[in-house]
């Protein structure tokens, strides 16, 4: 009889446990990359808008000073984008993951401490950076190198959960600034995501290959040669029109996005709507996006991604031509409709687009470079509103320029073909 002892299943070896799971567990990954997501809220315009008022008047700052620190920092924290990519590719999503993830939670705690404007700054440097753009990478990216075949499908989900994660983690916190303050509200959210980093690092996996497990690719693409495509470099993808058809588009709805919906009141007002209807707006925006996430998650296949942001951006242009013109409750809602409908299907192309066109190789650093245009263009979106504002006293011709942008992308988008190979 032999003495050896058996041996026991474990997440990396040959037996691996997640080979022997009756699902794939890519799945996982993507309730994980929701939660990922979610976790960057204080990194996001939306996050920090929690607590701008109680910061501005704890620090005695004036909104001009908070308006230059909160976009210097941004287009700093941007540059975090390339090399996250890179590391990503090299050393796997759930070391980055875990490691991004703690970084995060000590710079959200350490910004609750902030005395001053140049504390601030540093603070806002590091957690635009770890949290719009390294976390936000590393999310889509576990996502993304665990599925090809099923890609649009699973970045649907993503998108779906990641609106509930938003909408939770907003009310939560905006609950909690109101109860404690913003300096221990800020911190307990910094502590809660230091709690995710153990989490992320037992349950996430970075590929499937490393599990033992069979990827879930697509058919295989020929070449113009008659051999098998190979996944592509990021020198490669920034040569093909198509990176550039996705990252301008996606770039732009950032752009827009950003500027709607900080001055949404203020843009409501200019057509003689109250308060209450900017609420209602934002209500339907988050609904429509959600639908639109599910359909688009559907369709987002690797021959119709280019074209589903054609039709998206089609959408939002006729949604920006519209505005400057709507007279009444049943103009806006349309125009509500539009704007979170291609919002969504944007969204969910955005997350696709890249494993899809360009495979698992180099993944992270194409959607690095992806990701840094859109963080800098969201950035942008409040200026280009208010300087258009201020220039002509209207929002009115900026709508306009920005609706023939839009369309000019959307064109771009049908008329451009999909990469057909890669020289590696």
């Amino acid at each position: 009889m032999s003495t050896t002892s058996p041996t026991l299943p474990t997440l990396d070896g040959p037996r691996s446990i997640v080979k022997s799971l009756p699902f794939y567990y890519g799945w996982v990954n993507v309730v994980i990359a929701s939660l990922a997501m979610t976790a960057t809220l204080p990194g996001r315009t939306h996050g920090l808008g929690l607590i701008t008022e109680p910061l501005l008047a704890g620090l005695e700052l004036d909104r001009l000073t908070f308006a230059q620190i909160n976009l210097v920092s941004s287009l700093i924290g941007a540059a975090f984008c390339l090399p996250i990519g890179w590391f990503i590719d090299r050393f796997g999503v759930r070391g980055v993951l875990s490691c991004v993830t703690a970084a995060l939670g000590l710079s959200v705690i350490g910004m609750a401490e902030v005395r001053g404007g140049t504390s601030l700054f540093v603070a806002l440097v590091l957690v635009r950076g770890f949290g719009q753009s390294a976390l936000s990478i590393v999310s889509i990216a576990m996502i993304g190198k665990w599925f090809r075949r099923r890609l649009g499908t699973a970045m649907g989900v993503f998108a779906v959960l990641l609106t509930f994660g938003f909408i939770a983690s907003v009310l939560a916190m905006g609950s909690a600034v109101e109860t404690w303050g913003w300096r221990l509200a800020w911190q307990n959210l910094g502590w809660a995501i230091l709690a995710l980093t153990p989490v992320f690092a037992v349950f996430v996996r970075s590929t499937p290959e490393g599990c033992g497990v069979r990827a879930d690719e697509a058919p295989a693409i020929e070449r113009d040669d008659g051999q098998a495509a190979r996944d592509f470099t990021l020198r490669r993808a920034l040569s093909t029109p198509a990176f550039w058809v996705l990252a301008l588009g996606s770039s732009a709805f950032n752009l827009v996005w950003s500027g709607v919906t900080l001055f949404n009141e203020s843009l409501l007002a200019e057509r003689g709507f109250d308060a209450n209807i900017a609420v209602e707006i934002m209500a339907i925006l988050t609904g429509v996006g959600l639908l639109a996430n599910l359909i688009a998650g559907a369709m987002a296949t690797r021959a119709r991604v280019i074209k589903l942001m054609g039709v998206a951006m089609a959408l939002l242009a006729g949604a920006l031509a519209m505005f400057p013109t709507i007279d009444g409750k049943i103009g806006v809602y349309l125009y509500a409709t539009a704007i979170g409908f291609s919002g969504g299907v944007i969204t969910v192309v955005f997350f696709a687009a890249w494993g899809h066109l360009f495979g698992r190789a180099q993944l992270g650093r194409i959607q690095g470079g992806a990701q840094l245009a859109t963080v800098l263009a969201s950035a942008l979106g409040p200026m280009v509103m208010a300087q258009g504002q201020q220039w002509s006293g209207s929002y009115s011709p900026t709508f306009y320029g920005l609706a023939v942008v839009v369309a000019l992308l959307a064109i771009a988008a049908f008329v451009t073909p999909l990469p057909k190979d890669a020289v590696i």
